[in-house]
């Protein structure tokens, strides 16, 4: 049997928290200087963990789960300094009064792909060759994409003529030739990304820190993935999802959650030894140490939705080869195993857990789950397994103080009879009962480690806007007694 040995091999702990979330850069965070100092901040506080959310290339509402590639970087997290200090953009001097901080930030970008093709000789132009020859595989489609979906005012591919939309060769070679120019600097704008990404993977390897990223399970519609492998989604003849992913009612909806992205066709992937899926894992082990896969439960059963339904109330369970995929996968990348993990959250059936358990995958368990279901509530930690990872929340939560003054008094007793620390104030409770826990890794998201409230939160699932994905820290709230707090919890706790 194909089995992985856990990535847990020693208690640690970590902290969650968005690129876009940093201080410095222009409208959000980038990969900068206040990224390498978040590194710093992090490994002399003990942490030995970053989590971050998916960091591909994002649609208007700015959500990381629904991206327009399974592989690329987001331009708008490249830092823009850096460019400078190559001399291929002159000093910065921000935004126009009508400029907003995104288009300010790709002009930039259009601007440092002239200046970079006026330095032939630069010394980074081998490796700029080099990258688009490894990345061929995917970067070919994605610029072209990318290219396309500028020349059509970002429509979506299924709006566009239909010889493009269908892939005709022509029409293909046709783009290609009038949209020389935007190819090449999209490609310049990927090769720029992974550099500074590895800048910074190197600078936390050199801390002893493990990036931790995270993989949605699905990708969106509008991508260069279902454009360039129509083939390998359940789609219809122009291009249209004839069923969509999400979740039934739970815990964060009670009309359940209406994602949207199209299901895979999983007959397809399977008849091809699941290829789609290894280029994928490749691409994410470029980019971190550990993988999550969110929304692990779909590799043994979907939700699936008809496309013409407005939420996601009436679907069905659908079977997947979560077990072949995985069998698969674990093939093509020998040794120790795939440094992954589980988000194994919502509705769990023992197949789901089987399936984790074969492959030896940590889950999840949050600890603001855990306080409501008797004292058999698997997210109680004393019903806690070592091969798992501890949250106070996650992206999709509440703030742990905001999550804690919603409760009602009686609720607000409870959890506190059951900690047995009631002079300790929230969210310091529930991050120590998380680094007490017998998982062995404990995180932390940061609007915890800062105490902060309900303005503070990532995230509310099925909403769109109302602020999602644009939240953002300051060094001035990080104050020297939480980060001394939490070094001292970390130690106390044995995950230092």
């Amino acid at each position: 049997m194909t089995r992985a040995q856990s990535i847990l091999d020693q208690r640690r702990a970590g902290v969650l928290l968005h690129i876009t979330s940093l201080p410095g850069g222009i409208g959000n965070g980038d990969l900068g200087h206040d990224a390498h100092a978040f590194v710093d901040l992090l490994a002399d506080a003990g942490v030995t963990v970053w989590q971050t959310l998916p960091v591909g290339p994002t649609h208007e509402d700015g959500s990381p789960y629904q991206c327009m590639s399974a592989h690329a970087g987001s331009p708008l997290l490249i830092n823009l300094e850096w460019l400078v200090d190559r001399g291929w953009l002159p000093e910065l001097s921000g935004p126009a009064e009508d400029e907003t901080p995104e288009s300010y930030r790709y002009a930039r970008l259009h601007e440092a792909f002239k200046g970079f093709k006026r330095h032939v000789e630069d010394p980074y132009w081998p490796a700029y060759g080099e990258f688009i020859r490894e990345h061929a595989g995917w970067l070919e489609d994605f610029s072209l994409y990318t290219a396309l979906r500028e020349e059509f005012a970002h429509q979506s591919w299924q709006q566009w003529p239909a010889p493009l939309r269908d892939r005709q060769s022509a029409a293909l070679e046709a783009a290609r030739v009038r949209l020389a120019e935007s190819i090449a600097r999209s490609k310049f704008e990927q090769f720029v990304f992974f550099t500074q990404w590895k800048e910074l993977r190197d600078h936390a390897r050199g801390r002893g820190v493990i990036l931790f990223g995270d993989m949605p399970i699905f990708v969106a519609s509008d991508s260069a993935d279902v454009w360039a492998r129509k083939e390998d989604f359940d789609l219809d003849e122009n291009g249209h999802a004839r069923v969509v992913a999400g979740v039934p009612p739970d815990y964060f909806s009670a009309t359940g959650q209406r994602w949207g992205n199209p299901h895979y066709n999983w007959a397809r992937m399977q008849a091809d030894g699941f290829s789609w899926w290894t280029e994928r894992m490749h691409s994410q082990l470029e980019l971190y140490d550990w993988v999550r896969i969110d929304h692990f439960r779909g590799f043994e059963a979907y939700w699936e939705i008809a496309a013409d339904q407005e939420t996601a109330m009436h679907g069905r369970w659908v079977k997947a080869p979560g077990k072949e995929l995985l069998k698969s996968l674990f093939r093509a990348f020998p040794g120790k195993g795939l440094p992954l993990v589980a988000e194994n959250l919502g509705i769990i059936t023992h197949e789901v857990e089987a399936l984790r358990n074969r492959f030896a995958i940590p889950g999840m368990l949050i600890l603001q789950f855990a306080f409501d279901g008797g004292p058999g509530n698997p997210y109680l930690p004393h019903n806690h397994a070592e091969n798992n990872v501890v949250y106070t929340g996650t992206h999709d939560n509440d703030t742990t103080l905001s999550w804690y003054e919603g409760l009602s008094p009686d609720q607000q007793r409870y959890v506190y009879e059951y900690l047995g620390r009631p002079e300790i104030r929230m969210p310091l409770a529930l991050m120590q009962a998380a680094l007490a826990s017998v998982a062995r890794l404990a995180l932390l998201p940061m609007q915890d480690v800062l105490e902060l409230g309900r303005e503070h939160r990532m995230n509310t699932p099925g909403t769109v806007g109302n602020g999602n994905w644009r939240w953002r820290f300051h060094w001035e709230q990080v104050t020297d007694d939480k980060i001394s707090r939490l070094r001292q919890m970390i130690g106390m706790y044995g995950r230092g």
